[in-house]
């Protein structure tokens, strides 16, 4: 098992913290809303902890609701940013060993085969990359909308 520290979560935080993260979103009260590198539903983030811990059970009561409101807020604000329905949230930890929470739009138009489906069901491999810039414009409607009610 991979140490805290050597996870991509970690990794990511540490560029944050640096103003070298390309991901970047905000900064949030609980740690930073980040673009996942892959984008299988436009304006998918991630929420990262600030300090890193391993998991939610690891953070006191306060800053586990911190957390918690956190992700609900990016929640809020891909529903005002995009056409999405629907939030799904997620908190998994099992290949990157540390705390992070996935927070992805669903769509209307979403086939009726897949709408059902978790998003990890979906093609990975085919979908784009953040990094390819195309993303930009979305990730400062979602930054607008954070922004708003922090």
């Amino acid at each position: 098992m991979a140490s805290l520290s050597e996870t991509v979560c970690h990794q990511r935080v540490e560029l944050a913290r640096k103003g070298e993260n390309p991901w970047l979103i905000c900064q949030m009260p609980s740690g930073w809303a980040v673009m996942c590198d892959k984008q299988v539903q436009p304006g998918y983030v991630i929420l990262l902890p600030d300090p890193m811990v391993g998991s939610l059970n690891e953070l006191s009561g306060e800053q586990r609701a911190q957390f918690l409101a956190d992700m609900a807020l990016v929640g809020d604000a891909l529903l005002a940013a995009t056409d999405a329905y629907r939030i799904n949230y997620e908190i998994l930890g099992n290949s990157d060993q540390a705390l992070h929470a996935h927070i992805i739009p669903r769509y209307q138009s979403e086939t009726d085969e897949r709408r059902p489906l978790p998003i990890w069901f979906y093609d990975w491999h085919g979908s784009p990359d953040f990094m390819s810039g195309e993303f930009d414009e979305l990730r400062n409607r979602i930054r607008e909308e954070i922004l708003r009610v922090l």
